[in-house]
């Protein structure tokens, strides 16, 4: 599920998530959310989430707004389209800092950062690149056929 007008390039906002067999360049811009990149080098086919809270609690349904969730259905959907989870690598970005009386207090940002450390870890899918914390948002291009991504960080304000 994404929006875009082009359907090769879908844009993804928070509790999104994109996995589809093909060549696909997934962008979103974060703040404190996470966005985490999944890749397969042998079927040469990734994914990405874009989560705002760290872990569900068990109330309400269980959504792709939190990470713990986000994380274990972008692996699924990866596994879905015929990827090996050990194949898979991740790339991690987002978690800052970026509105200083919200998600500063809250330490939502640092939150996140760690529950998808933890989920990734649990899942033994390696990180193999990160770009988290700090004070400024980031416009992520993740391109599914090598696994590239293009990040633009935003001066902090």
């Amino acid at each position: 599920m994404a929006i875009g007008r082009d359907p090769k390039q879908p844009f993804l906002l928070p509790g999104q998530l994109f996995a589809e067999a093909g060549e696909f360049r997934i962008t979103t811009v974060l703040g404190s959310c996470i966005a985490v990149c999944l890749y397969d080098s042998t079927t040469k086919y990734g994914g990405m989430n874009h989560f705002k809270l760290p872990l569900w609690n068990g109330d309400g349904l269980p959504s792709p707004k939190f990470g713990n969730i986000a994380i274990t259905k972008l692996t699924e959907k990866m596994e879905f389209i015929g990827c090996q989870r050990r194949n898979l690598k991740a790339k991690v970005f987002g978690g800052g800092a970026v509105i200083q009386n919200s998600s500063g207090l809250l330490n939502v940002g640092e939150r996140n950062i760690q529950a998808a450390r933890d989920v990734l870890a649990e899942l033994r899918i390696p990180v193999v690149a990160n770009d988290v914390g700090g004070n400024a948002s980031r416009k992520i291009l993740f391109n599914t056929i090598d696994g590239s991504i293009l990040m633009k960080k935003a001066k902090p304000q």
